[in-house]
């Protein structure tokens, strides 16, 4: 039985909307054949992340101004749920907490190789354990659906701008604490904020 190389969709964040790649450039990055990544190129291309040119490469679709807007709703909605959910029970907090401290450092050591790719991961990770939290598998399924979309927005809002990462950390390291001290009400308006504030150039 032949066997199936997956290319990880987490390569999309690498690239920002309006850019061109090539199957050589991605697969080189990832240490793989052409093959795989032709296959992945055709895959994103009938999702829309895609447009292929022949003997070009292809073009990195931006994320559309409509779909911005929604994510910031859908994002608000499922983290502030699933806050809601662990306020009222310590362990969860707590734990919850300690996986986004070691995530924060994560963030910290890339913000100081200013490593946007990293930065933007790691910050896609955040959000997406507050979701998990919740314990809701249908939601953190929805959530990282939006996964792709989310780096790529803050590889985008960030892309050589170094010195507005610290104020993404100051606003996790704010989140983080009323997840602490089961402040729900205040969270949500906090991530709203947070949100808004650092995709700013691109939500209207």
């Amino acid at each position: 039985m032949p066997t199936t190389i997956c290319v990880p969709r987490s390569w999309m964040a690498r690239y920002l909307g309006g850019s061109m790649i090539s199957e050589g450039m991605v697969a080189n990055e990832l240490g793989m054949s052409r093959t795989p990544v032709r296959e992945a190129f055709l895959r994103l291309q009938g999702e829309g992340w895609l447009r292929l040119y022949p003997k070009r490469g292809a073009f990195v679709v931006e994320v559309r101004p409509h779909e911005r807007e929604e994510i910031v709703r859908a994002r608000v909605l499922l983290e502030s749920d699933a806050v809601s959910r662990v306020s009222g029970d310590a362990r969860l907090r707590s734990e919850l907490v300690e996986r986004l401290q070691t995530i924060l450092g994560g963030q910290r050591d890339a913000a100081a190789r200013e490593d946007l790719h990293g930065f933007a991961v790691l910050d896609a990770d955040f959000h997406a354990a507050v979701v998990d939290a919740g314990g809701n598998r249908l939601l953190s399924d929805f959530f990282a659906s939006l996964s792709d979309r989310q780096r790529r927005m803050t590889a985008r809002s960030l892309w050589k701008r170094a010195d507005r990462l610290e104020g993404v950390l100051d606003d996790h390291t704010e989140l983080a604490r009323l997840i602490d001290g089961a402040h729900s009400d205040a969270f949500r308006i906090a991530l709203e904020s947070h949100i808004r504030r650092t995709h700013r150039e691109l939500l209207p």
